[in-house]
């Protein structure tokens, strides 16, 4: 007897590393990936963050090194995180023209402002004595619209210092509109507003709160972020709540545990989607590879391609340099 074969045989088309990428159908490039980076102020020399190995809290030298870096492998942005000397209750670093974040986004702008785009996240939990993303009632919760001032006072100061992009991270009702007409009304109707629109209350976020030591001291952040297990739904709603207030662009953070969420939403709108491989992600990664259960590189090229499959067209990552340079 003759023995019969498939026709179709999908094995074809994968037989070679050249033939695998002439048909990739998902591809990378270091203009779509956005560096974090964390500025502290009071510090003489860059502090490496014990849980983020290879992320330091920076100095201003030392982050205009970083940015330097990025800006020469091609990497599209930088966000900029900033951990002040001195917290208080309503986040008065924020929004001060001498504050750490403003004066090194000056910095930045100077130096790279041609060369990447400079984003500046905008909350107040780096800023505030409690560590919540904003002023708080006296019965301690979060007082949504007096904080919305302080993130309007706060997107101003940050595009007056350099900021070419805001990123409202804080999940208060009402923050986009209420930064765009700030921005609009101080003369910066061409600054866009990166939205954090689908941010959810996260175990994710463990690392990057002893990075920018905003760990809140009472309390959790699951009466603003988004509950995992919400309404269906909700995180489209959010999406179309911030378009129309004037979001130019829209977040899912963080990544890879939300990537049925990158993908509705990347389905939903036409404005360009980003998706935050959080520091937990990072973490994880870097303590399996330390420990030689995973293949770093491989899993950390796999993640990226993952989300970027599923649908954001920016990632914000904290490889972001390091995969620039494999790209390029």
């Amino acid at each position: 007897m003759t023995a019969e074969f498939p026709v179709a045989r999908p094995r074809r088309l994968r037989r070679t590393a050249p033939l695998r990428r002439m048909v990739a159908g998902t591809r990378l490039h270091p203009a779509e990936l956005i560096l974090p980076l964390f500025v502290k102020e009071g510090i003489a020399e860059p502090n490496p963050v014990g849980s983020m190995p290879g992320v330091m809290q920076h100095t201003r030298d030392s982050l205009r090194k970083a940015a330097h870096e990025a800006a020469e492998a091609g990497v599209g942005g930088l966000i900029l995180f900033g951990i002040p000397l001195h917290k208080d209750g309503r986040g008065s670093a924020a929004d001060d023209p001498d504050g750490i974040v403003q004066l090194a986004l000056a910095d930045l702008a100077a130096e790279v402002g041609d060369a990447l785009v400079l984003i500046a996240d905008t909350c107040l939990d780096e800023y505030t004595d409690h560590g919540h993303c904003g002023l708080l009632t006296a019965t301690g919760e979060v007082d949504n619209d007096a904080t919305l001032e302080r993130y309007a006072a706060a997107a101003v100061a940050q595009a007056r210092a350099g900021a070419q992009v805001i990123a409202p991270s804080g999940m208060m009702d009402g923050q986009v509109a209420a930064i765009r007409t700030a921005l609009d009304a101080d003369g910066f109707a061409e600054i866009p507003i990166l939205a954090y629109s689908a941010k959810f209350a996260s175990g994710f976020y463990g690392p990057f709160r002893e990075a920018a030591e905003c760990a809140p001291q009472f309390g959790d952040r699951n009466a603003y972020q988004q509950d995992p297990a919400g309404p269906i739904g909700e995180s489209l709603r959010e999406i179309r709540l911030d378009l129309d207030e004037g979001a130019d662009a829209v977040m899912v953070k963080p990544a890879l545990a939300y990537l049925d969420i990158l993908r509705q939403v990347r389905d939903m709108v036409d404005v360009p989607v980003a998706a935050y491989q959080v520091s937990g992600e990072y973490a994880m990664v870097e303590a399996a590879a330390a420990n030689g259960w995973i293949d770093r590189d491989r899993v950390i090229m796999e993640s990226l391609i993952a989300i970027r499959r599923a649908g954001a067209d920016l990632i914000l990552t904290y490889w972001a340099t390091e995969i620039a340079r494999r790209l390029a």
